[in-house]
């Protein structure tokens, strides 16, 4: 799995491409456990490119969202693809997740929230 990463203001922005498995998985969290030990608990994972999930990624990212939760931080995902989409609402984690059909979309959410 390739990772682009990218700051703006008070988020990162992750840009995901390739498989999400146990593996990439496992990188992943380590860059997120990274991102956050440097106060940076504020992300955003593009995963427009990711071509394939299973259980250990699905695993992956609920861990990661658990250790942002308890640094008080934010995670949102986009642009995942419609079988990636079923899997998540066949899981029910599209009701845990918050999801947004595009990065702009999530970008927005987080100039409101900033505002408030």
């Amino acid at each position: 799995m390739q990772m682009t990463c990218t700051e703006e203001q008070n988020v990162t922005f992750i840009s995901l491409s390739g498989r999400l498995d146990l593996s990439s998985g496992n990188k992943l969290k380590e860059e997120i456990k990274g991102l956050i030990n440097s106060e940076r608990s504020s992300i955003h994972l593009n995963m427009k490119e990711v071509e394939f999930v299973n259980s250990s990624g699905l695993g992956a990212l609920v861990s990661i969202m658990k250790e942002i939760r308890v640094h008080r931080g934010r995670l949102t995902l986009s642009d995942l693809a419609e079988y990636v989409q079923e899997i998540f609402d066949i899981t029910q984690l599209s009701h845990i997740f918050e999801i947004y059909k595009t990065e702009e979309e999530a970008r927005s959410s987080y100039q409101l929230a900033e505002v408030r």
